[in-house]
């Protein structure tokens, strides 16, 4: 199978251009021939009469034109035969390279239907996945096909469940003359199955289910359409597990993510909602700012997991600033081993930096510290202050003569803008506290 469109426009191209070759060469025998036949007709003048020299021409000429004609339409069909299957290749080969790049497994069962349609010409088709131990229409095109979403079958059961316990391709001209057909899918959705061809979706470990089309619109299905779809097929297997496992991650991280932040919140009481909170308020300077829709998933789990080091560290027997200030490289310690945390664990580490460079725990400056992190320290500061339980968390209650900022929401933006410059980035601070609202606080 190629690699891709251009080289297979290559070939195609070049396999046109043999054939107008040919063309030109089979045109070249013929009047070569046509030629001879004159020149020695020509020199047998006066032992031939004329009738039989002008029937004998018109014979040649007929079968010449004869010959070109068909020469031609055969050309012809063979470089409308080669366009169609060029087209269907590149239908495949960029499905294909598309399948790669979808996460979401409806859109990819979606995408591998159409495509399938478009290749073979066929009228209608399903996706049976196979879940626990049953096939299960996953997704169905043709008429009455909603009738038949979420609909389970025995994996044994009909054509498709043979092709699953076979592992094999097939296709059938006549579907009701074969004794493994199942008419009840039918009787449920009106519609007349006549031709069928059913590939695996087949892995080494083996098959996830079943791509099935139905009634081919012009003819029977054909060799053409077996080896395409079957090549189609396994390519789809591999692109809808990649799916489900991208999925089952995305579950698995949301859940752990949530475990991770309620076991925060059980552990240190007064911090309880904090991380939440300043998730929000970082959502909010990060659409000012106009993140991308990834950028804002990375730092709302890092705004949400930035105290995380916290559950290495016992909060009573904390004794010193130090202790207190390992608490980021203990978040930096759980994160960073865990692929889908490993991003996020550097913004998680600095965000008690300073912005002068008197911060921990590797005194960065400016816009050496990574922009999430200055933008939770921002937020964090603003939630402890609007917290005052939570305040003393941020490290100053070590400090026995430091006193906490007045309670409010005008006192916490005063606060920020006093030590922008120095703890906070100043250009954060003034968007963080010219778009933060009483209200939006209070929708906590």
């Amino acid at each position: 199978m190629l690699e891709s469109s251009g080289e297979k426009k290559a070939v195609v191209d070049s396999i046109k251009h043999s054939i107008r070759v040919l063309n030109g060469i089979v045109l070249l025998i013929v009047y070569t021939l046509l030629f001879l036949i004159v020149r020695f007709l020509y020199l047998l003048l006066e032992y031939i009469p004329m009738p039989s020299i002008i029937t004998i021409l018109s014979i040649v000429a007929g079968l010449v034109v004869l010959g070109l004609y068909i020469a031609n339409i055969a050309s012809r069909n063979a470089i409308r035969t080669i366009d169609e299957y060029s087209n269907k290749l590149n239908i495949l080969l960029t499905t294909t390279r598309n399948m790669r790049e979808i996460a979401h497994s409806d859109l990819l069962l979606e995408n591998i239907m159409e495509s399938a349609l478009k290749i073979t010409g066929a009228d209608a088709g399903s996706i049976l996945l196979l879940e626990n131990d049953r096939l299960v229409f996953r997704i169905v095109k043709g008429s009455q096909s909603s009738k038949l979403l979420g609909f389970s079958i025995q994996k044994s059961q009909g054509i498709a469940g043979w092709v699953l316990e076979n592992k094999a391709i097939i296709r059938i001209d006549n579907a009701r003359d074969d004794m493994r057909f199942d008419s009840e899918i039918d009787k449920i959705t009106g519609y007349e199955t006549r031709s069928i061809m059913s590939a695996p979706l087949r892995l080494s470990t083996g098959a996830i289910g079943v791509l099935q089309i139905i009634n081919k619109k012009k003819g029977f299905f054909n060799l053409e359409d077996e080896e395409l779809m079957s090549y189609f097929a396994d390519q789809a297997a591999i692109a809808i597990t990649k799916a489900k496992f991208s999925e089952d991650q995305k579950n698995y991280e949301i859940h752990l993510t949530n475990i991770l932040v309620d076991t925060m919140d059980s552990l240190i009481n007064d911090k309880r909602g904090h991380s939440k909170r300043v998730a929000k308020y970082c959502l909010l300077m990060a659409r000012m700012i106009n993140m991308s829709e990834e950028e804002k998933k990375r730092l709302y789990l890092a705004c949400l997991l930035h105290d995380i080091g916290f559950l290495k560290l016992r909060i009573n027997e904390i004794k010193s600033t130090e202790d207190y200030k390992d608490h980021s490289k203990y978040a930096y310690d759980i994160l960073y081993p865990i692929n889908f945390y490993s991003d996020i664990a550097p913004m998680v580490m600095y965000h008690h930096e300073r912005y002068d460079g008197k911060g921990y725990p590797a005194g960065l400056k400016g816009e050496a510290i990574p922009m999430e992190s200055r933008m939770i320290a921002i937020a964090e500061a603003f939630d402890s202050m609007m917290n005052r339980n939570s305040y003393r968390y941020i490290g100053k209650f070590f400090h026995k003569q430091a006193t906490l900022p007045n309670y409010g929401f005008r006192n916490a933006i005063e606060e920020l803008k006093k030590n922008a410059g120095t703890q906070f980035d100043p250009e954060l601070v003034d968007l963080f506290t010219r778009n933060i609202t009483e209200s939006y606080v209070e929708g906590n």
